[in-house]
């Protein structure tokens, strides 16, 4: 069985119908993961590759997160800042690294200029990350995990009563811990364990497992608060 298959779209901007490569849920389970959700395939395709879905007529990306319909304000701020210099590329069909990148760096666009909220931004944001670290781009890697970060922060601050607080606050923690600002992230890992509302035991348990990493690989430098995660 192919991994991939087609999918038909119609864009909710101009409203072309086209198709858009899609990754079977049998090759979707990741060999591996690292602390911050990002995954590792071992059967030749990564379903990350293929979340943003692009418009081959007017170039708007977005994900299966994004918006339902755009208003015609949205529409014409989307034109007025992408749509009108579109080429046309075409990105169905199997995507390399570069082209994967190519999809979430146009929906980031698209998003900004339409006025999508933190939560859709973050998520693109930290996918940037991720495909940065795939290819070993430590430097752009951090530069988007602090603006997933800051992103993260905004849909906390916002709409943190309403979302999986312990799955966020950890996200926070933990990027916070891998952009090496260490008291931040005992920070909010010290708030998921303490916070007696938060029933989420997996990710108290990967709160606690992070700041003992935090702890072996800075031992007790000075510069670490000595709060304590139990």
């Amino acid at each position: 069985m192919e991994p991939l298959y087609e999918s038909k779209v119609t864009c909710i901007c101009c409203e072309t119908t086209y198709t858009t490569s899609r990754v079977r849920p049998s090759f979707k389970r990741a060999s591996r993961m690292d602390s911050d959700f990002c995954g590792y395939y071992e059967k030749g395709v990564n379903p990350d590759f293929y979340v943003v879905k692009v418009c081959p007529g007017c170039g708007y990306a977005s994900t299966d997160n994004g918006f339902e319909r755009l208003s015609d304000k949205q529409k014409k701020s989307y034109y007025d800042v992408i749509g009108s210099n579109w080429k046309g590329l075409q990105y169905s069909g199997e995507r390399t690294a570069r082209q994967a990148m190519e999809t979430y760096k146009l929906a980031l666009l698209a998003a900004q200029a339409t006025g999508a909220p933190d939560r859709i931004l973050s998520g693109l944001l930290h996918h940037i990350a991720w495909l940065y670290r795939y290819e070993g781009n430590v430097a752009q890697e951090k530069r988007f995990l602090a603006f997933a970060l800051e992103s993260y922060i905004k849909v906390y601050e916002l709409e943190g009563n309403s979302l999986n607080n312990a799955r966020l606050m950890f996200l926070i923690g933990e990027l916070n811990r891998r952009i090496g600002e260490w008291n931040e992230a005992v920070k909010w890992f010290s708030r998921v364990v303490s916070d007696k509302r938060i029933m989420d035991a997996a990710m108290i348990r990967a709160c606690r497992e992070q700041w003992q990493l935090i702890r072996e690989e800075m031992g007790q430098h000075d510069g670490i608060k000595s709060e304590a995660v139990v």
